[in-house]
């Protein structure tokens, strides 16, 4: 019988010195190995984002590491389980960015919209609030779910982002608007851009859909999410679905 994996994603915008970045890039690749973890970590400027796996044990130690460093301490985390490791080698990389936007002058670290928790999101959605539901991701990750009524700018890659909101209403600048993605890192930088843009309301939802799923089941969710492993997709309770994928065309 095989072991469950811990999946594990987090991210942290936060400011890290350059000359530092080859060293800490070694530290925990080091450490990562030593424990068999597989993933990506990937590191810049504007901070850290993440996902790995392993053993259950094995994840607490490499999350022990990342706490010796004051700017990981204490990152938020979302967790779920499956029967095979979904990746297949560890990386540890310095980017420019940690999610590549394109926009210098988007500065999650200075500024940041409001989080919205998913359980007041969800009452929103209960007691029919007006507003409107962004969805930030790609569009081969809308097809595979999105939340009920969801506004999709069918984008092919996160940089059309900035783009693809100059077509928006300009009605809509006055109502709120609600950013999610999978973890939270896409619409924390797509809502500090629209905040930028003159969107008077804009709110992103905190952990983006996963912790959705996690504190609210999936209500008001239509589908599966598309998570970026050899899982392709969670469900709702965020367990590994049957939905495979095409890595040329990414159908």
């Amino acid at each position: 019988m095989k072991t469950d994996i811990l999946n594990v994603s987090a991210y942290r915008f936060v400011n890290l010195k350059a000359e530092l970045l080859p060293a800490i890039k070694q530290d925990l690749l080091t450490h990562a190995q030593s424990q068999q973890l597989k993933g990506t970590v990937l590191l810049s400027t504007e901070g850290i984002n993440l996902f790995v796996a392993g053993s259950s044990i094995r994840i607490e130690s490499f999350f022990k590491k990342l706490e010796t460093y004051n700017e990981f301490r204490q990152l938020p985390r979302k967790d779920s389980l499956s029967k095979e490791q979904p990746f297949t080698r560890m990386l540890v990389r310095i980017k420019k960015e940690i999610i590549s936007m394109g926009c210098e002058h988007v500065k999650p670290i200075e500024n940041t919209a409001p989080h919205l928790d998913p359980e007041t999101f969800k009452k929103w959605y209960d007691d029919n609030k007006e507003m409107i539901v962004l969805d930030t991701r790609n569009d081969y990750e809308v097809q595979l779910g999105t939340f009920k009524n969801a506004l999709d700018l069918n984008i092919k890659n996160f940089r059309d982002f900035p783009q693809a909101i100059q077509s928006l209403p300009n009605d809509i600048k006055d109502k709120p608007v609600i950013t999610f993605c999978t973890g939270g890192i896409r619409c924390e930088k797509a809502a500090e851009l629209m905040q930028q843009q003159g969107f008077n309301h804009v709110y992103q939802l905190d952990g983006g859909i996963l912790n959705y799923f996690e504190k609210c089941n999936g209500e008001h969710y239509q589908g599966e999410c598309f998570v970026f492993d050899k899982r392709v997709a969670v469900d709702t309770q965020l367990n590994e679905t049957q939905t495979t994928q095409c890595y040329a065309c990414r159908m």
